[in-house]
């Protein structure tokens, strides 16, 4: 919790200092109360005092109430300014430290965790600071400075206030060694209902189709009613601070009260006015000793989860990334090459490695290819050079440089990746495309309406309302899957990149869409280098150089024809695909 709080700006301190000074004021005006009352007591039980008196040690009182209540509106409106600029810091910096995450930190903490940690777990913790700062702050300085008016004025009033602490502290112990390996259940199983209503959301179609709504139900009613009874078990333990708080209170009453009037009983007429006036301070200021104790308990009630959240936000904050920037970001030697050098790669925790001794070169200009069965690691060798992954031997290199030793920005500014999956931003179709900053001036609307035309996408987007200011909603799902992949492709294009990374790009396009998008990708992007994935032989047919993975090893690299003479794999692929009269055509 505290590493959190050093994110605390200069600002934020001040606050603090501003509230600590109001609190001890708002006591110091709130334990002067029970003086006048006692003052007035004994002026009401002596014969020669006035009226005026009386008043004035009332006109004290109202305001010192006044002035108490003052102090506690300026307490709150500062502790709520500075709970708010905490928390929305807080969500930026955790935001922007999942910005710099890679896959594998995406799925060691999953998204719905992420989302999670991001706004309830940031909200926590914003309660707490909300909250708690008054709290604390007041709490123990009340206690302590009420404790040490009363204590050695009365030995046996003491005593019964010092019972009805140990009661307090006992119950609150008590109910916080219960409730606190609870939270941080509770948080474990918000992140899992995240999960299964994004799981559900996202597939609804699925859900619909295989009429699996009984199941889908099922599965969230599960967690959904672990959720609640783990709520409902931390509630009821918590329920029994309200009864246990009352019973302190009347008791400590009672007790002074009873053990008072026997005091008095024994007492002489001038002690007995002194008596009874004690009896009310006691009283008063026993009160306060409750309450403080009172509001450390509502404490208790909100410090357990928040310790849980932070935890949890801490995870994120101080977790290592494992695609770190390197430092250099000056002029090359070559341009628009990549190169592999003896690469192999498995992921993090897995036992076989996924691709094994891959080494190949590809120049400026030239487009190579991967092909392969699924799961031979096509998608996983090309993520490899815009660092997606990083691999576990061997190297990667980009115009003669490491990867590895590429500042990232640099390093994304050299590449123009369309990944297998195509994802549209919310905003318009101009935005989309010329999404993100390629170190260069952004793309303009005729950049823009460029790429679209060279991705086979003008007809579709001048059809639409307001053409390219048009609306994308979320994830593109006012498109079709063609429409957003030919989208994908024109925000690759505008950023005018020394080399293109298709991931299987072209899954989605008809054959004859495919093959326009080729024949003019190709005249457009003939200096730069092009690296494709796919699965049809017809997309890869006239690269300069075809890539053939199987299990993970590269069992041919060569031409098109050259491949069909001396690569069982790829002419396994190709007979699948074409027959043989085509592929000699072709």
């Amino acid at each position: 919790m505290l590493k959190l709080f050093k994110n605390l700006t200069k600002k934020d301190l001040g606050l603090i200092g501003i509230v600590f000074v109001l609190i001890v004021f708002s006591v110091f005006l709130d334990l002067r109360m029970p003086e006048y009352m006692s003052q007035i007591t004994r002026l009401v039980q002596t014969e020669d005092s006035t009226l005026q008196e009386i008043l004035k040690a009332g006109s004290h009182m109202i305001l010192c109430a006044v002035g108490s209540l003052i102090c506690t509106i300026c307490v709150g409106y500062c502790t709520s300014r500075l709970s708010a600029n905490f928390s929305k810091n807080l969500r930026r910096k955790i935001f922007t430290k999942v910005e710099s995450f890679g896959i594998t930190e995406i799925k060691k903490f999953s998204t719905s965790s992420l989302i999670t940690r991001t706004t309830n777990d940031v909200t926590q913790i914003e309660m707490l600071l909300g909250m708690g700062l008054h709290l604390l702050i007041k709490a123990p300085i009340m206690a302590v400075w009420a404790l040490s008016k009363i204590l050695g004025k009365s030995s046996e009033l003491s005593l019964i206030t010092a019972v009805g602490v140990v009661l307090i502290v006992i119950t609150n112990l008590t109910i916080i060694r219960i409730v606190s390996p609870r939270f941080a259940i509770i948080q474990k199983l918000t992140d899992k209902i995240n999960g299964r209503t994004r799981e559900n959301i996202t597939g609804i179609r699925v859900v619909h189709a295989f009429n699996a709504e009984k199941f889908a139900q099922k599965r969230f009613s599960e967690v959904n009613n672990e959720l609640s009874g783990t709520h409902l078990t931390i509630t009821k333990t918590f329920a029994l601070m309200d009864p246990m708080m009352n019973f302190v209170m009347h008791f400590q009453h009672l007790g002074i009260y009873f053990v008072g009037a026997y005091i008095i009983m024994r007492s002489g007429m001038m002690d007995k006015i002194n008596m009874f006036s004690n009896m009310v301070v006691f009283s008063s200021y026993g009160m306060q000793v409750i309450i403080s104790f009172l509001m450390l308990t509502m404490i208790f009630m909100v410090y357990p989860r928040a310790q849980v959240s932070s935890k949890r936000i801490n995870e994120v904050l101080e977790s290592d990334v494992s695609v770190k920037s390197g430092t250099f970001k000056g002029e090359t030697t070559e341009k628009g090459t990549v190169e592999f050098k003896d690469v192999s790669f498995k992921y993090p925790d897995a036992d076989e490695y996924l691709l094994k001794h891959i080494s190949f070169k590809v120049n400026q200009g030239e487009t190579i290819a991967f092909i392969g069965s699924t799961g031979s690691g096509k998608s996983t060798l090309i993520n490899l050079v815009p660092r997606l992954y990083d691999a576990t031997e061997g190297e990667v290199f980009v115009d003669g440089v490491n990867v590895k030793e590429y500042e990232l920005k640099e390093l994304n500014n050299r590449i123009g990746y369309i990944p297998q999956t195509a994802f549209m931003f919310t905003g318009t179709v101009e935005e989309n495309v010329s999404y993100g900053d390629n170190g260069k001036k952004k793309p303009s609307l005729e950049k823009v309406k460029e790429a679209i035309a060279v991705a086979q996408g003008k007809d579709f987007v001048e059809k639409m309302e307001d053409s390219y200011q048009a609306h994308i909603a979320r994830g593109g799902t006012n498109v079709s899957g063609g429409q957003k992949q030919r989208l994908s492709i024109a925000r690759a294009i505008a950023r005018d990149p020394e080399i293109y990374i298709f991931d299987d790009s072209f899954s989605a396009l008809d054959y004859q869409t495919d093959a326009k998008l080729r024949k003019e990708l190709k005249k457009y992007t003939k200096d730069a280098t092009s690296m494709i994935v796919a699965q049809r032989i017809g997309t890869i047919m006239n690269a300069d150089k075809i890539v053939v993975l199987d299990k993970g090893e590269c069992v041919g690299i060569g031409t098109h024809k050259e491949l069909l003479k001396t690569c069982n794999v790829y002419k396994e692929i190709a007979l699948s695909q074409l027959s043989e009269e085509e592929l000699e055509n072709a």
